[in-house]
């Protein structure tokens, strides 16, 4: 039997000591610094609103299952959940705008959801002063969880069926053996343990430092206060009957407390704490969670709470406080294992909201090695380096709560810290006017001012519509020019921050057969689109494996956490394998489009002709004397290469092929125009299109699935599956009226009911017309029609083959 040390018995840990012996796993200890039940971490002052809705999928349902579980709880026949529904009001017409939006989220997730009207705002919250609001997003499953009393309801269940819950007894340390954890240190002894998960909210970076690990959370304090006692609330003996309200505009929210109201505020300052100790004694008005209220810091907060709810005028403000609350770099929670020590989990930077959903993730991920929901977006290895750095989690946790109620654009660059990673190539893209936006990190280039002049040399068929204000945010015409330009002539693509490992020594081969789908046991010189899948045949990756060498390959993975999960797997014992990440060392350009070859072939001794160079090869060669590997690929679907080099030899390496490409009208490209091209050959993005809830051939890339090359993970669980076997499918969309061009996540309908939902889109410039790729029922076919929904507006769109663009492959074997 599995033994179990949880570090944190508030309202995650006791949800996983639940989740965990529901599954058979029994012997569960949950530890805790501060006294039981109330441990005084944030769960014991949570204000308890749950709000479903959001942009991610899988935090959505995580809420989802949270309110579906407490709302089968009670203790001594007291609810651990209200449904009283959720409110979220706007007083502008950008907030009302972003609340169809929020619906179409809601839609597409399976939320019910609706706008309503400013007379039903106020017949739901009479309190509401109906001419400052526009309407609302109304939400009748949102609620109150009552998070403490959860807390005891989770435990004596958790304890009926065998768990250990223990107060006053901090841990001091972590043992550990062989890379493994094996149990915990405290004041009170040892605790043996093969699994040992940290549940310790803000107290995480000192239990992740246990184990070496860098733990991206930042406590921050958030305040909240309660009124004195309302007229037009007296006699009320529930808790609450109205729903759960928020005014983002004024990144407030409110609840009933039985005749009187409390309200949160984001609107003040970030404020960084650093945790202390609980004391032995804990209250509801005293604990390490809450520190001192600052009036001066509510007072903005209270005159628009005021506004908006005119009642308050006859009441004042009779107790609060500031609570704190664990931030992350990118606002979402971190789940994940050590690399350095095996069996040592964190699972921190979770609310109630999402509590139950994330613990029940975990669980499974513990006792079946798999989720049921992707958890890519939380995973803790999905940070590079540059980002665990203590000044980039302070300053980017602190950015998002001043933004935790903003109307975000899903392209939206944070300003600051920028620059971090910049490739060799940034001091020539700043010359040409790029325009940058930043993921991971690395500033990437989404269009070239310079390259405006070709605007007006486009073929009239080829200049796009113009966009709405939403659309066209961070965003250009110039984009057109550049898929136009490298449809039509040659474009050079920054690729370099896209990462890339080493994969060499004697097992190599072996090691890369066993974790991916596709056959990779060719010659020197071969390169191979393939997945690497779960157990249960979901898509954990796509990445594309050049062989360099016989034990020697270069793999272009997805991100930091396909690192991670290579070298998970060289732990226990592969020791003729070595994984190294070399994509700071090196550097990349995609060389596209139909004179590519015009381009690079004067520059270069080696052939590359077609014959000399075929499609997915690569080789080792010189272009203008710099040493670089080409790899013969097209992720935009033209004539071209990946070409590698050393970071040292990058800048010298695009000055030949700009200097080269002058008499070709060569032209530097962004992310949109790739963006755009990938879609119209239909490209799948991993994370985005497809994920571990998918398998290859739902996803359209069954095709590099190769079962009769042996044994590799996830074979079985796919065993017997086909496109023909596929409930769902990954389909094309274009939209009929040639211009509205919608961003991802919009809800689609078939037959007037809401059916599946956006993954990718963007403008298609060779086939002038907007492309969505989205999920629907595998009985929706190509030529049926169906409607997104965009801001509250039914588009239509038709189901379309794919690719949209050369099919037969012609433009980019030639």
């Amino acid at each position: 039997m599995t033994r179990v040390v949880i570090i944190g018995a508030g309202i995650v840990g006791a949800n996983l000591a639940d989740e965990l012996t529901a599954r058979g796993w029994t012997e569960v200890t949950v530890l805790d610094q501060g006294p039981l039940p109330l441990t005084g971490g944030s769960t014991s002052h949570a204000p308890g609103l749950v709000f479903q809705t959001n942009a991610s999928k899988a935090m959505t349902e995580f809420a989802g299952y949270t309110v579906e579980k407490l709302r089968g709880l009670e203790v001594d026949g007291l609810p651990c959940f209200d449904q009283v529904g959720g409110m979220e009001v706007a007083s502008t017409p950008a907030r009302w705008a972003d609340l169809k939006r929020k619906q179409g989220w809601a839609t597409s997730w399976g939320v019910e959801a609706r706008l309503i009207d400013a007379d039903e705002c106020v017949e739901r919250w009479p309190l509401l002063d109906g001419s400052a609001v526009l309407g609302a997003l109304y939400v009748p499953t949102d609620g109150l969880a009552a998070a403490s009393r959860a807390v005891v309801a989770l435990a004596r269940r958790a304890e009926s069926r065998g768990a250990r819950f223990i107060g006053g007894t901090r841990v001091t340390g972590l043992r550990q053996s062989g890379g493994r954890v094996t149990g915990v240190e405290t004041g009170q002894g040892e605790f043996a343990a093969d699994v040992v998960v940290s549940c310790a909210g803000f107290w995480g970076r000192e239990i992740g430092a246990m184990a070496g690990l860098d733990v991206p959370l930042l406590p921050l304090a958030h305040q909240y206060a309660k009124t004195g006692p309302l007229a037009e609330l007296a006699g009320r003996t529930g808790e609450a009957s109205r729903p759960i309200l928020r005014h983002q505009d004024q990144d407030l929210y409110f609840r009933e407390h039985v005749d009187r109201i409390g309200i949160g505020s984001y609107a003040h300052r970030p404020m960084p704490v650093e945790p202390s100790a609980p004391s032995e004694t804990v209250t509801e008005a005293s604990m390490p969670s809450m520190l001192p209220f600052t009036e001066a810091d509510f007072a903005p907060s209270w005159e628009q709470s005021r506004l908006l709810l005119p009642a308050l005028r006859r009441t004042e403000i009779e107790e609060g406080f500031n609570g704190i609350f664990s931030f992350t770099p990118d606002g979402q929670s971190l789940v994940g294992e050590s690399p350095e020590v095996r069996g040592f989990w964190i699972a921190e930077a979770i609310w109630v909201t999402h509590s139950a959903g994330i613990a029940k993730a975990v669980a499974e991920l513990l006792v079946h090695g798999r989720s049921e929901t992707d958890l890519h977006e939380l995973d803790l290895h999905r940070f590079e380096e540059v980002q665990l750095a203590p000044e980039y989690v302070s300053e980017t946790s602190q950015q998002n709560f001043v933004e935790i109620y903003d109307v975000l654009h899903p392209l939206q660059p944070r300003l600051s810290p920028r620059e971090l990673r910049v490739s060799p190539f940034h001091r020539r893209q700043r010359e040409l006017g790029a325009v940058f936006l930043e993921a991971g990190g690395w500033e990437r280039p989404h269009w070239f001012e310079a390259n405006a002049p070709l605007l007006e040399r486009l073929p009239a068929g080829a200049r796009p519509p113009e966009r709405d204000d939403w659309a066209a945010r961070f965003h250009s015409p110039i984009v057109a020019a550049e898929a136009w330009h490298t449809r039509n002539g040659v474009a050079l693509y920054d690729m370099t921050p896209l990462k890339r490992v080493e994969v060499s020594g004697p097992g190599a081969l072996g090691f890369l057969q066993r974790l991916t789908t596709n056959q990779l046991d060719k010659s020197v010189g071969s390169v191979t689109y393939t997945l690497m899948l779960d157990e249960a045949g979901g898509v954990r990756s796509d990445v594309t494996v050049a062989r360099l060498e016989p034990e020697l390959f270069q793999v272009g993975i997805n991100g930091a956490i396909d690192l991670a999960y290579l070298d998970a797997q060289r732990a226990g014992g592969v020791t003729d394998v070595r994984v190294r990440d070399i994509t700071g060392a090196t550097c990349c350009i995609g060389v596209w489009g139909p004179l590519a070859r015009d381009l690079v072939q004067p520059l270069s001794r080696e052939d590359f002709s077609h014959t000399g160079l075929k499609y997915f090869r690569a080789r080792r060669a010189r272009i203008a004397g710099v040493p670089v590997t080409a790899m013969r690929l097209s992720y935009v679907g033209e004539l071209g290469w990946e070409v590698y080099t050393g970071a040292d030899n990058g800048l010298r390496l695009w000055d030949a092929l700009w200097v080269a490409g002058q008499g070709l009208g060569v032209i530097a490209a962004g992310r949109a125009a790739f963006t755009s091209l990938r879609l119209e050959k239909g490209y799948r993005l991993w994370g985005t299109d497809m994920t571990t809830e998918h398998d290859p051939y739902e996803a359209g890339v069954g095709f590099a699935v190769r079962p009769a090359k042996g044994p590799f993970t996830g074979r079985e669980a796919i065993d017997g599956r086909s496109g023909e076997t596929a409930a769902r499918r990954l389909r094309c969309l274009t939209v009929d009226d040639g211009r509205t061009v919608v961003l991802g996540k919009e809800p689609v309908f078939v037959g007037g009911a809401a059916a599946g939902y956006v993954t990718s889109a963007a403008y298609g410039y060779t086939v002038g017309r907007p492309i969505a790729y989205a999920w629907l029922p595998a009985t929706v076919d190509i030529g049926d029609p169906v409607e997104i929904e965009y801001f509250g507006r039914r588009v239509a769109a038709t189901v379309a083959a794919e690719p949209l663009v050369d099919p037969g492959m012609a433009r980019i074997r030639r």
